[in-house]
């Protein structure tokens, strides 16, 4: 496998203004100049973690879209990070995954925060989808995803776990805990983004951006404040540790029920 290198984008979130949060984002990524091939962007990136998806949700075709494909095309990166998206009458909380030709693929996100009542004003998704960037394997999943290990398993499934989050601070041990496991149970790399600052609701964020390795060690670590760090993956690394350590062989299988 070649090497991966991707960029973690960790930043405050002007509320529930798209706008400006694009021209953030679009003067981060100028600054940066070398995006590598894979950059990620924080849950809900263009509004905060918002519960009124009536007032700012956008549709498919919408700007925030839009600007995922140009800034994506421009950069020649696969740019990912959620949206608070309406589609055919129902909100959902979705993750888009654009690459720099424009095929826009999506995951939306399967477990709704109930404790906030996410899932009184999104719907669920249904379905987990691996993409893929560069030879790897890529399963992006949302947010409190993170807490449910039946769902974020794979038997050899993917190379690299992606989680974009608006995770508080007052469940930053958590998040700090969970995210390296995911890594070493399913014998991949992981990588967390979070946002940091205080949102429209009074709900601080913790940051602690994260990139783990196979064995659960820590590549990147960005702290409680605004940054990125961009990073490459040793895809030959991940060949050999699997050939040597093949515990994924002796894993459950299992299906899913509804």
């Amino acid at each position: 496998m070649h090497d991966l290198t991707v960029t973690l984008v960790q930043a405050d979130l002007a509320w529930l203004d798209p706008e400006a949060n694009r021209r953030r984002f679009a003067a981060r990524l100028e600054a940066l100049g070398e995006c590598g091939t894979l950059v990620v962007l924080p849950e809900m990136f263009a509004t905060g973690f918002t519960l009124e998806p009536d007032r700012c949700a956008e549709p498919m075709d919408g700007p925030t879209v839009a600007w995922m494909i140009a800034t994506a095309a421009r950069l020649g990166v696969t740019l990912c990070g959620s949206l608070a998206i309406r589609d055919a009458g129902c909100f959902y909380n979705r993750l888009l995954w654009v690459p720099p030709e424009g095929t826009v693929q999506w995951y939306d996100k399967r477990h709704l925060f109930r404790m906030a009542g996410e899932h009184e004003r999104y719907s669920a998704g249904t379905a987990r989808h691996v993409m893929t960037v560069a030879g790897w394997r890529v399963c992006p999943l949302v947010c409190y995803d993170l807490r449910f290990p039946v769902w974020s398993r794979g038997v050899d499934d993917f190379d690299l776990q992606l989680f974009v989050a608006s995770w508080p601070a007052a469940r930053r041990s958590a998040w700090r805990t969970l995210l390296p496991a995911r890594a070493v149970e399913n014998q991949c790399y992981a990588i967390g983004v979070n946002r940091v600052g205080t949102d429209g609701n009074g709900i601080s964020y913790c940051g602690d951006s994260l990139a783990a390795d196979p064995l659960g060690g820590l590549l990147a670590d960005l702290g409680d404040g605004e940054g990125s760090a961009t990073l490459r993956l040793d895809g030959d690394a991940l060949v050999r540790y699997r050939e040597k350590f093949p515990a994924w062989q002796d894993a459950d299988r299992f299906r899913l029920q509804d």
